[in-house]
């Protein structure tokens, strides 16, 4: 449990830097603590479809990895981040993602920060 709440946590400052850095990425609210409370939803979210959706399609695309060495995972990351974008707006969430391009460069800097919390943040359940 405690491993979950590390990941949580780890991801929405992951999407919170992207947030900040990409003017294209959204997150609207009326409080500091609604945007928190709605960036944690988002990073629960996110995480849903990393752990469901994502093994599926990198199982799917595998000839691809192989292929290009790995660099279809920016493209796998970009379409999680905009299926997550999508089920926002289907939940009434305030947080969208405009544009394929704006996904992989937010793909991009939520992986480079997400790995670079998880090295300092305990990894123990």
């Amino acid at each position: 449990m405690k491993n979950f709440v590390v990941k949580t946590i780890a991801n929405a400052a992951a999407l919170a830097v992207a947030v900040w850095l990409l003017d294209k990425i959204t997150l609207t609210g009326d409080s500091t603590g609604r945007k928190i409370g709605t960036l944690i939803v988002v990073a629960l979210i996110f995480g849903l479809v990393n752990f469901l959706v994502k093994p599926v399609v990198k199982v799917l695309t595998f000839p691809l990895f192989i292929l290009t060495l790995g660099l279809v995972t920016l493209i796998v990351n970009a379409l999680m981040l905009l299926l997550t974008s999508w089920v926002c707006g289907k939940l009434d969430l305030s947080f969208h993602v405009d544009g394929f391009w704006t996904a992989v460069l937010g793909g991009l800097i939520i992986s480079v920060v997400s790995w670079a919390l998880n090295l300092v943040l305990p990894d123990e359940d």
